[in-house]
């Protein structure tokens, strides 16, 4: 199903001929569907790949900040990331850039997949403390990577609030907006950050943090690679068990203020993806609603 207007059809044929034009050694490989975003479309490619196919024109600019940038961070950070290994062309079939990167094995952070939650907290918070501490080797949000997490609240609060009231009509009493909005609210009243930008992740939510061993073994998705202020990288704690929230939040040793824009981001992304998506990506909706209702009982 479309999740957006002007969204361009992936399929295994389209793949496959992308691959057959592009990448003939690869275009006899089996393929599979490897899941599906909210930006991009995914097909395992042999054993060792992964195709990442965007959803729309506008998503393929997160493709292009994945190729340049993740070769230049990975040697910083501990944990893998994707490695890309073929910056794919636009075709009259396929009019955007994709991308094939190597494959990852691991499984998506979960009950099923996570021997200890506290320990997972600090590793997550151990990852963001290096990507943080990358340097920023001349990148600014000028450059195609000034993304809205990385910025100031304030400019969200047109849409967010559209947002809430769209909630009003179609989650209901099934959650308190009310509260949630005076918890925006209370964010829009700090001052904005004043710190230093860094490089942030964007979307550190449990489908992009693989397991393995029960452990966090990989990061992946870059695709909101950005450079700005940290607040909103910590958002989806939210959609992590308490006790890895409570683990993550004593190894950083973030302030009080940055917690509260922190929980703001994560409740302006539940908010409007639930509006946003609610006929289209009903998994996606849950994950929103699961977050909002974390938020709500902390």
């Amino acid at each position: 199903m479309a999740l957006h207007e002007g969204e361009i059809p992936v399929d295994e044929t389209l793949v496959r001929s992308l691959l057959r034009a592009q990448r003939p050694e690869w275009g006899r490989l089996p393929l599979a569907a490897a899941g599906a975003g909210t930006d991009n479309v995914m097909y395992r490619v042999g054993g060792e790949l992964l195709a990442r196919l965007p959803r729309t024109a506008a998503n393929g600019e997160a493709v292009r900040k994945e190729q340049e940038w993740l070769p230049r961070l990975a040697p910083f950070l501990s944990w893998p990331v994707p490695e890309p290994v073929h910056a794919g062309t636009p075709t009259d079939a396929y009019p955007v850039v994709w991308s094939v990167q190597r494959w990852i094995d691991g499984a998506e952070a979960g009950p099923d997949t996570v021997r200890d939650w506290s320990a997972f907290g600090a590793d997550l918070a151990a990852f963001v403390k290096e990507l943080h501490g990358v340097d920023l080797m001349g990148a600014t949000r000028a450059d195609g990577l000034g993304w809205y997490r990385g910025g100031s609240l304030a400019p969200c609060d047109e849409w967010v609030g559209e947002s809430f009231d769209a909630c009003r009509t179609t989650v209901g009493a099934e959650l308190d907006i009310d509260t949630l909005e005076r918890m925006w609210r209370t964010a829009l009243a700090l001052p904005d950050p004043s710190g230093p930008h860094v490089w942030l992740h964007g979307d550190l939510k449990p489908s992009n943090l693989l397991v393995r061993d029960g452990k966090l073994h990989a990061v992946i998705d870059f695709g909101g690679l950005s450079v700005g202020f940290p607040d909103a990288e910590h958002a989806t704690v939210w959609d992590l068990p308490r006790p890895a929230r409570r683990a993550y939040w004593d190894a950083l040793d973030l302030d009080e203020p940055t917690w509260i824009r922190a929980r703001a981001w994560a409740i302006a992304v539940g908010v409007s993806g639930i509006s946003y998506y609610w006929h289209t990506f009903p998994a996606f909706v849950a994950e929103c609603r699961a977050r909002l209702q974390a938020i709500l009982a902390a």
